[in-house]
């Protein structure tokens, strides 16, 4: 009888020893029947390491004992999460797409008129109201309206965005339509 035959028959007669161990510890029949599963796949993927005339059945439950605590402090570190609710919160957009739509903001807003990048800022970017960016712009209300739909139409040509892409509330600063997404 070779010494892997020797070695294998030994094995299958602590199999029952192994098992009572990993319940011991696991508290749990299947999670005690995996950890003896993944200790005899760990015991014959390194059969060389184990020295003939030693203790097997040391070295098997040390195998055993090693698996279940490391699986015990990776278990502390992980989140349950089966219905995908934590990790749909951690979620964040690819930030390369945030870079490369920012370049392209700033390629087509530098190719507007003055006055339209002037009302553009002021209503979309600085927050001032129709009222405000008229008094600042020395001219009436309804033209700085005007200038705004008209910059927002240009900006969103040179973007190519289509209409129902982009919602433009009232206050004249462009957002992103999330009813879509």
């Amino acid at each position: 009888m070779t010494q892997l035959a020797v070695f294998k028959s030994e094995l299958i007669e602590l199999l029952p020893s192994l098992r009572a161990f990993a319940r011991s510890l696991a508290h749990n029949p299947t999670h005690a029947d995996d950890l003896v599963q993944d200790t005899l796949v760990k015991a014959l993927a390194n059969v060389e390491r184990f020295e003939p005339g030693t203790n097997l059945r040391a070295w098997l439950f040390t195998i055993l004992r090693n698996h279940y605590y490391s699986q015990l402090r990776k278990s502390k570190r992980e989140v349950e999460d089966a219905d995908g609710k934590f990790a749909a919160r951690l979620s964040s957009r690819p930030e390369q797409d945030g870079s490369v739509d920012l370049e392209d903001f700033k390629v087509a807003f530098a190719k507007l008129a003055p006055d339209h990048r002037e009302v553009l800022t002021l209503v979309g970017a600085s927050g001032c109201s129709y009222e405000e960016a008229a008094q600042i712009c020395g001219c009436a209300v309804g033209t700085i309206k005007s200038r705004v739909n008209r910059a927002r139409k240009r900006l969103s040509d040179l973007l190519g965005l289509d209409e129902d892409e982009t919602t433009i509330p009232a206050d004249g600063r462009m957002v992103e339509d999330t009813a879509n997404v």
